[in-house]
């Protein structure tokens, strides 16, 4: 068991700072996932956790003690990289006991913990074999295992599934979940550019932009309740709908004015001051559905349909054609391409957010 306190905790390169005053509390036992676009400084923050970079100030702590100085050996630390960076000589049995076995861990000990972790990742019947006998997602599973045994405190996992076709990401995701489940005490780091991985896996998620934090919380709190621009458009698939508006009412029965002029109510916190301010409106593709009444907020042309079976993609040209809405429909949908469409959304569903690009909090019925 381990909890890890990170207080204002920056990294520089030289003159260039990459983590900007990190401040993070992971609790015992917990998935925390590291998410964010490429260069946000994600790995680099697994990293100074691991101790493989030295925290430039700021001090980091595993269950209260400051291990700044302490080496990755000392920590209780085991970290998961994306390549497998497994020895192409020995057999899986071998790279998973070599670390201990440097250790001075006993053949016994050896034994029982190598096959207990072969057990709870389903590689038993690899055991004798050599890396390049396995599949990518088995190299990605004894190198799980290789930290496993290990028996750390806390797991770090730098995008351990980035090498991975699409099917095998799916089954080594569910692998790892399932390794959670299974490990309820151990404390667990992931870092993704994937927000699916993000979504489907953590406790909590991390969202990292440029060096600083964004916002921290569950999977559904930052999708449906994100603090702030950056956010509500990483988190969700596709990305939410934003167009620009001016708060045209505030307090009790807030609403917007949209470029096209339509007025659109809203569900949300805005304070009468915001009253004429410009603001940014938001809509989740999966909220909007066609309407062919009075209600729509949008109207444009379908330029491409997309048939993906369990749902359908419409981009619909509103005026502009380098940013189309996103309308994301349940089945397969009759609408084709060159039709002129309605969009509407509940008005539960939108979000609006001021000139910063901080959210107005939604409220709830």
């Amino acid at each position: 068991m381990a909890d890890l306190t990170l207080s204002q905790v920056r990294k520089a390169f030289g003159a260039v700072e990459v983590i900007k005053g990190v401040d993070l509390n992971i609790q015992s036992g917990e998935l925390i996932v590291f998410v964010g676009p490429s260069g946000c400084g994600k790995s680099t923050l697994l990293r100074l956790i691991a101790g493989l970079e030295d925290i430039t100030s700021g001090t980091l702590q595993i269950d209260g003690r400051t291990v700044n100085d302490l080496p990755p050996s000392e920590r209780g630390i085991a970290m998961v990289f994306q390549s497998y960076a497994l020895y192409p000589h020995m057999t899986v049995y071998d790279n998973m006991a070599f670390g201990m076995r440097l250790g001075g861990g006993g053949k016994q000990e050896v034994e029982q913990r190598v096959r207990a972790a072969a057990e709870i990742l389903q590689i038993t019947p690899y055991l004798d074999r050599l890396p390049k006998q396995l599949s990518g997602g088995q190299r990605q599973r004894v190198a799980i295992g290789r930290a496993i045994v290990r028996d750390p405190r806390v797991f770090l996992f730098d995008e351990p599934l980035s090498n991975l076709d699409a099917a095998l990401r799916v089954a080594t995701r569910i692998e790892i979940n399932k390794l959670h489940e299974s490990m309820p005490d151990t404390t667990m780091i992931y870092v993704t550019h994937d927000q699916v991985e993000a979504m489907t896996l953590a406790d909590k998620i991390v969202v990292l932009n440029f060096g600083t934090v964004e916002q921290v919380g569950g999977p559904m709190e930052l999708y449906l309740d994100p603090a702030n621009l950056f956010v509500a458009k990483f988190i969700g698939s596709p990305s939410m709908n934003t167009v620009p508006c001016v708060i045209e009412q505030g307090g009790s029965q807030p609403s917007v004015k949209l470029d096209s002029g339509r007025s659109v109510e809203l569900n949300a916190d805005v304070p009468e001051s915001a009253k004429g301010a410009n603001g940014t409106f938001g809509v989740r593709p999966e909220d909007l559905t066609v309407t062919d009444g009075g209600d729509a907020i949008f109207e444009g042309t379908v330029d491409i349909v997309e048939k993906l079976g369990e749902v359908t993609l419409l981009y619909v040209n509103c005026g502009d054609p380098e940013a189309p809405i996103v309308a994301k429909l349940e089945g397969i949908s009759l609408v084709k391409k060159g039709e002129s469409v309605g969009l509407t959304a509940p008005t539960e569903d939108l979000h609006v957010f001021d000139a910063k690009g901080v959210a107005y909090k939604r409220r709830r019925t």
